[in-house]
C-alpha cells in the first residue's frame, strides 16, 4: 500500500527523514546529530524491552524524506530551515550482556558530538539512556537544567541492587556536579516512586509539575521555572504522552499530555533558552498499534529537530 511519503517522492531511505549518514561523529560537522541505542542498563526481569525503537521510529520517518524543504505547520516553516546541517549516525552496538559497554558507547558518541560543537539528539530504547548521556555534558564547564518530560519521576536509589537502571535516571542526574537545576513536568497514576524518593528529589530543589495541573493550567510554569539563556538537556519519555495518542508503552497511564502541550513546551523552552541536548525514550514497538505511537514518535522528533534549527 502506497504511503503519503512515497506519493511525494520520499522513496527508500535508511536514516531519520533521510538525512545523511554520519560514520565518524569525530569528523561531525553538522549543528545536530542523531544516535540510536536498543538498550543501555536493563533490569534482569524485563531486558532490552524497547529493542528495535531507534528503527521503528526511523521507518517512521522516512515519510519526510521527501518533504524536507516542504512547509511544517507545526513549525510555520520549512522541517529543516535552508542550509542547517544534521545528521544520522545509526545505532550504537549495545548488548543487554555488557551495560558498562553499553555506558560507554553511549558516553563516548554524546562526547565527540559535544566536542565538535553539535547538539546530541538520543533515541531509544529505555529510561537508563539518559544516565551516561547526561555525564557526558560533566567536562563542557558549563552548568545545565535538566528537564524531564515524564509520567514518572525516575528518582529510585536502586532498583534490585542495580543503580544505574531506567528507575534512577533523575536521581543520578541530581548526583552531577553540572546539573544545578531540575524541572519534571508530567507525572501521574503509580509507578516506582515511593514516598521517600519524592521526599528526596524535594529537598534536592526539584521543581516538580505534575499531569494534572497540566491538564488544568497548562504547561506554562513549567517553562517560567526555566531561567533565561540556560543550557538545557531535554530527557523525553514516551509515556509523557496520554496512551490514546502514544500506545507504544509498557505502561499506559491515562491522563497524559498531548501532543500539542508537549511541543508547545519544548517550543517556548527552545525561545527562552539554547536546548543542549534531547533524548527521547521508552518506545517500545511492540505494544504500538497499527503505527500510530511511531508516527508520533517521528513527527516530535522531526519538529524537535526543527526547533533545534532555529536556535542562534
Amino acid at each position: 500500500m502506497a504511503s503519503l511519503g512515497e506519493m511525494f517522492g520520499a522513496g527508500r531511505v535508511e536514516t531519520f527523514m533521510g538525512l545523511p549518514r554520519c560514520r565518524d561523529l569525530s569528523r561531525l560537522e553538522a549543528k545536530v546529530a542523531l544516535i540510536g541505542a536498543d538498550g543501555c542498563t536493563p533490569y534482569p526481569a524485563v531486558g532490552f524491552y524497547c529493542a528495535g525503537g531507534p528503527q521503528v521510529i526511523r521507518a517512521a520517518g522516512a515519510a519526510f524524506a521527501g518533504s524536507i524543504g516542504h512547509v511544517n505547520f507545526d513549525l510555520g516553516g520549512p522541517m529543516l530551515p535552508l542550509g542547517f546541517g544534521a545528521v544520522d549516525a545509526g545505532d550504537l552496538p549495545q548488548d543487554e550482556a555488557d551495560p558498562a559497554g553499553n555506558r560507554a558507547r553511549i558516553f563516548g558518541a554524546v562526547s565527540q558530538i559535544l566536542d565538535r560543537g553539535g547538539v546530541p539528539v538520543l533515541i531509544g530504547g529505555d529510561d537508563s539512556l539518559p544516565i551516561p548521556m547526561l555525564e557526558a555534558y560533566g567536562s563542557r564547564g558549563k552548568s545545565y537544567t535538566v528537564l524531564q518530560i515524564d509520567a514518572h519521576i525516575d528518582w529510585r536509589d536502586e532498583v534490585g541492587g542495580e543503580r544505574l537502571g531506567l528507575s534512577s535516571t533523575m536521581r543520578r542526574a541530581s548526583e552531577m556536579a553540572h546539573v544545578e537545576r531540575m524541572v519534571q513536568i508530567g507525572q501521574r497514576g503509580t509507578g516506582s516512586a515511593r514516598i521517600e524518593d519524592l521526599r528526596d528529589a524535594v529537598e534536592w530543589g526539584v521543581e516538580f509539575v505534575p499531569g494534572g495541573e497540566v491538564a488544568r493550567t497548562g504547561i506554562w510554569r513549567a517553562v517560567d521555572l526555566i531561567p533565561d539563556g540556560a543550557e538545557v538537556i531535554i530527557c523525553f519519555d514516551c509515556d509523557a504522552l496520554d496512551p490514546s495518542v502514544m500506545p507504544a508503552v509498557i505502561g499506559r497511564s491515562a491522563g497524559g499530555m498531548g501532543y500539542w502541550q508537549v511541543l508547545e513546551l519544548i517550543g517556548a523552552v527552545a525561545e527562552k533558552s539554547r536546548i543542549a541536548g534531547f533524548g527521547l525514550v521508552e518506545f517500545m514497538p511492540e505494544r504500538d498499534i497499527d503505527g500510530q505511537g511511531a508516527m508520533v514518535a517521528a513527527q516530535l522528533l522531526a519538529a524537535v529537530i526543527g526547533l533545534i534549527a532555529r536556535q542562534p
